[in-house]
């Protein structure tokens, strides 16, 4: 096929979008550049639909190869190991907008894999990944209701600007992904500092709106390249079946529903099921009767929504009752449980040392992670059991979501040197688990002393959709109205605005209208959530857990870094080893301690106090023997620094050697009596001469005999002084 290639110009850079030249045996391959990110993306389509399938076989891959941004992989083997975090959030970034445009009766298995090539760190190659898979499936044989486009939407110095640079997202006050197609928004994904609800519609609408270009570059390339479409098999339920199982389930199926406790419908809906196949098996398949049941069952949980009427007899915009608890657990650093209705999450805050940040190997500017939040959804959390396994991309996309509505009200590390890891145990789930990881987190963060400005608190929305154009919106959608709804529109944040926001749906598009709508009946339910949480908590803690380690800050010369670091990382690993402290050094002179023990904190200060001041003449240390030589002897009077002591100044008397006075281990007293080009003179006799000069004083070390600290082993033989025994140099006189 001969290379093609389409271009418009998006935020001032040209996208490039071409086909032809790579990959030319998947059923559709797009290469996507942006500045000089490129991304290669492709589309496999299984020649034979999947037997016993009863969902479409979508997945999406997302590979991070560090050669794109000229880097070569950490770790032994050297080689891009387990997708990473961001590599993870990218798939489903991808697979979300498109899974609502595929068929649902389509039983293939398709298969888009993104390949990172060239990454420039100034545009992000997330959204040009799902640029390229709606190319790619564009011109794919592949039915699909597209194309799609996505844009990141920032807002910096109160404008809104189109796809930002990675740099200057830091200065934006959000980050929002916005994917439509021509006629409406079909995925949203933000992160924000507060920002408010006005602003968000205004942000939707302009991300939608410079997607047109994009989606219509798309357009022109399918018409040129495009493969003819495949037809999709029809999948509709007998009516012999639906009439069949209609008198079976009439007044059983209401009352059912109506049942306020998750648990107990579950288990009425399942002896329902049972007893329908029983009746009916003999004239009908399970699949089909079961699918009949599902069918029957959606519709009328929708139909009563949209009466106004939900499952627990809850109000539209009715929040389901709130508990929260602070400081269960006695020895975590900060613990918190928040529970709504059925769905119940205990978050726990461990502190630890700057050195302790999470080190990234990615395509990113970012090199380390201070705050970590990470979400667990065990089997028993949903009643069933499970093999348990690595941790799944739900899980990870749930963790980050949370992360990212609680970053914007931590302190900044100058403020708060700590690591911050927060866990999430999902104990028992009933719909909107990851804004209730939100609310547990929030509170763990305050139990845990952490001064953050803010509470916050998030809510999941729900949209059910009629044949006519009506609709209703829900606030705190369960189990049951997320599986039977069109939308899942989860936001959190502070009282003073939005922190985060990600909008999955299931329809073809959603109207700007109806998103405005929910932002706005969101905020109410926040405000709500949040005055409960304040009962319990209001405010973060005075101090930090006595089991989480202290930080003290102090600031050295750059230049001495050296000095506190030593050959090797002699000196601050003996400091470490010595104080049972945490240290860690930056380059501009910050040195951060971390100890549970205030003493210990206190002395690993001094240490470092006294390796980094200038060692001034006349200062007297108490150092230990570290090497002899014939004309004298080296003493460390501060880890990693040594001076040398001369045989003459060793005593106040003549010593004959350095054996005769020393031995390397014993602790001696000395003054500094020169300190010049680095090289450091010592005298133990000019202690001697000071102390004399003192009434009552005297000098004491390991060499005189009422010290106890001497080992006997280190004393030194019985001195010979002139007067006694042979002469110093034989065959001559005195």
């Amino acid at each position: 096929m001969k290379s093609q290639s389409f271009e418009c110009n998006v935020g001032g850079r040209n996208l490039i979008i071409e086909t032809g030249k790579l990959a030319g045996q998947a059923s559709g391959a797009i290469t996507v550049r942006y500045g000089d990110t490129v991304v290669l993306v492709t589309v496999g389509v299984s020649s034979e639909p999947r037997e016993g399938g009863d969902f479409l076989p979508l997945t999406v891959d997302y590979e991070e190869r560090l050669y794109a941004a000229g880097k070569i992989p950490g770790g032994f083997i050297r080689r891009e190991g387990r997708p990473t975090e961001k590599a993870t959030l990218a798939c489903r970034l991808v697979d979300r907008p498109l899974r609502p445009l595929l068929p649902k009766e389509w039983r293939n298995d398709i298969q888009i894999i993104a390949t990172v090539l060239s990454a420039d760190q100034e545009n992000d190659p997330d959204i040009l990944a799902v640029i390229g898979a709606s190319a790619a499936l564009s011109i794919s044989e592949v039915p699909f209701d597209g194309p799609v486009s996505a844009v990141h939407i920032g807002y910096i110095n109160g404008e809104l600007v189109l796809n930002p640079v990675l740099a200057r997202l830091e200065d934006s006050q959000f980050d929002l992904v916005v994917a439509s197609t021509g006629q409406a928004i079909v995925m949203l994904e933000a992160g924000a500092k507060e920002i408010p609800e006005d602003i968000v519609p205004q942000a939707i609408k302009f991300g939608h709106e410079a997607n047109q270009d994009i989606i219509k570059l798309q357009e022109q390339l399918q018409e040129a390249c495009g493969k003819p479409k495949v037809g999709v098999p029809s999948r509709e339920i007998s009516p012999g079946v639906v009439s069949a199982v209609s008198p079976v389930i009439d007044e059983k199926l209401s009352q059912a529903l109506d049942l306020p406790d998750k648990s107990q419908r579950e288990r009425a809906l399942s002896e329902l099921k049972k007893e329908l196949v029983e009746s009916l098996e003999e004239k009908f398949s399970k699949d089909d009767i079961l699918s009949a049941f599902e069918t029957r069952a959606k519709a009328e949980v929708r139909a009563n929504i949209l009466k106004g009427q939900r499952l627990n007899g809850r109000g539209l915009t009715e929040v389901r009752p709130i508990s929260c608890e602070a400081g269960l657990l006695p020895r975590t650093h900060g613990s918190a449980l928040f529970t709504r209705g059925e769905t119940q999450v205990l978050a726990i805050t461990t502190l630890g040392s700057t050195r302790q940040e999470q080190r990234l190997d990615g395509l990113g500017i970012e090199e380390t992670k201070r705050f970590m939040h990470h979400y667990n959804f065990p089997p028993f959390s949903s009643g069933e059991v499970k093999r348990l396994g690595s941790t799944s991309r739900r899980e990870i996309g749930h963790g980050a979501l949370a992360e990212r509505a609680l970053v914007p009200v931590l302190p900044d590390d100058e403020d708060f040197p700590y690591t911050i890891r927060l866990v999430s145990e999902v104990l028992s789930s009933s719909g909107s688990t990851s804004m209730a990881s939100v609310c547990a987190s929030s509170l763990s963060l305050m139990d845990a002393g952490i001064p953050v400005k803010r509470a916050v608190a998030g809510i999941a929305m729900g949209l059910v959709t009629g044949d006519n154009g009506d609709y209703a919106i829900l606030t705190d959608i369960e189990g049951f109205e997320d599986a039977y709804g069109d939308m899942d529109f989860k936001i959190a944040g502070t009282s003073e605005g939005i922190t985060a926001l990600q909008m999955d749906i299931k329809l073809k598009g959603v109207s700007l209208e109806i998103l405005e709508k929910i932002i706005s009946q969101s905020r109410e339910a926040r405000l709500f959530v949040l005055d409960k949480m304040q009962q319990t908590i209001s405010s973060s803690r005075p101090e930090v857990s006595h089991y989480a380690p202290r930080m003290h800050k102090m600031t050295i010369d750059p230049e001495k870094i050296g000095a506190v670091i030593g050959t090797g990382g002699k000196t601050i690993r003996s400091i470490i080893e010595e104080t049972k402290t945490t240290i860690d050094v930056n380059n501009d002179g910050t040195v951060l301690i971390g100890a549970t023990d205030e003493e210990a904190a206190r002395k690993a200060i001094e240490i470092i106090e006294g390796l980094t001041k200038e060692i001034e003449i006349g200062s007297i240390y108490t150092g230990k023997v570290t090497r002899l030589l014939s004309f004298g002897a080296f003493v460390e009077i501060l880890p990693g620094k040594e001076g040398m002591v001369h045989i003459s100044e060793l005593a106040n008397y003549r010593v004959p050697t350095i054996e005769d006075e020393v031995n390397v281990g014993d602790e001696i007293t000395v003054m500094v009596i020169k300190n010049e080009e680095g090289k450091i003179g010592l005298s133990r006799k000019a202690v001697f001469e000071k102390s004399s000069q003192v009434p009552g004083a005297k000098v004491e070390d390991s060499l005189s005999t009422n010290r106890s600290f001497r080992r006997s082993e280190d004393r030194a033989p019985h001195r010979r002084y002139p007067s006694e025994g042979k002469p110093r140099f034989p065959g001559k006189g005195r």
